[in-house]
């Protein structure tokens, strides 16, 4: 069963919404807010190298005025809005990250990443997966990997049409950190993946039946000439999909715990990831699970307990 953070006031309950309107910060504004400040400095730094600083800038002031004003001045949005709003804010920071890490950066890991696999397997991953390529398995696979954000949000859903608000917001904190913590990986290790490094070495394209193209294009074109493998965000944030998905029942944990293995595997055979990125996915997110909530309860500042559903 789920560990859910609850509140000992009584005003968080699961279920239960604040009897009067909360303008208080939560815990993952204080995150979305701090990281959208720290996320500001490459564009004083590198104002005239980075495409649109000025007005990405500016963005990120009136993205925190709005948030401030939703939370400070309830008024009939704020309700929606609180709960929704890191997926835009988040989102939009994914989209930064692709402007600004070739310029503060200059170089890539992917050669380093590739040699790490290949001393591990004694091949390149994506090289030897071609012995079990098939047009079918290619399609339902990158079917799984496309499902990678509503695999996400539906916990989120599920929590939100069963009006358990506390437990919401925490899975909410919880993702909105994995997602920020994977842009700071990116940064750190820049890579584009095997699909563009080891192109050349592979003897056959990846071909599948009738929606392979139009999904890999389509994700392609929402995520940009992007150095974001190395964590695997897919293999992240879907553990902690399923570590989330044990709050909302006993049925869909086991659904969460066929599709994790799935994506994992997913990521390699469509050459998006090598696999010591998958594996520092899995280890990023379990520290996070472990981790956030004691981030919880002291960004909260609030008398929290564990409860069990």
């Amino acid at each position: 069963m789920a560990d859910v953070l609850s509140s000992s006031t009584g005003t968080e309950r699961s279920g239960a919404a604040p009897s009067a309107p909360d303008t208080g910060l939560w815990a993952v504004d204080k995150l979305i807010l701090a990281y959208y400040a720290v996320s500001a400095i490459p564009f004083l730094v590198w104002w005239s190298r980075i495409p649109y600083a000025p007005a990405l800038l500016v963005w990120h002031l009136a993205a925190a005025a709005l948030l401030l004003v939703e939370v400070k001045r309830p008024n009939p949005t704020t309700g929606f809005f609180r709960f929704w709003y890191p997926l835009p804010y988040v989102a939009a920071c994914y989209k930064e990250m692709a402007l600004f890490i070739p310029v503060i950066r200059g170089w890539d890991a992917d050669q380093a990443l590739a040699r790490l696999d290949f001393r591990f397997w004694g091949a390149n991953p994506t090289v030897w997966l071609e012995r079990i390529q098939s047009p079918v398995l290619t399609e339902f696979l990158q079917i799984v990997y496309t499902l990678f954000v509503p695999a996400v949000l539906l916990v989120a859903y599920l929590l939100w049409k069963q009006g358990r608000h506390a437990d919401f917001r925490y899975y909410a904190f919880l993702i909105a950190l994995g997602f920020l913590a994977s842009y700071v990986g990116y940064l750190l290790v820049p890579a584009r993946g095997p699909r563009f490094l080891l192109a050349d070495l592979q003897h056959v394209p990846l071909r599948g039946l009738w929606l392979f193209k139009g999904m890999q294009s389509t994700l392609d074109r929402l995520e940009s000439a992007h150095f974001d493998c190395f964590p695997s965000g897919h293999t992240e944030m879907t553990v902690l999909a399923w570590w989330g998905s044990r709050m909302v029942s006993k049925r869909l944990f086991p659904i969460y715990s066929l599709y994790t293995p799935l994506i994992i595997f997913a990521t390699v055979y469509l050459r998006y990831h090598y696999t010591v990125d998958v594996l520092a996915g899995a280890a990023l997110a379990s520290v996070l699970i472990l981790a956030a909530p004691a981030m919880y309860l002291k960004l909260s500042k609030r008398g929290l307990k564990i409860g069990r559903h």
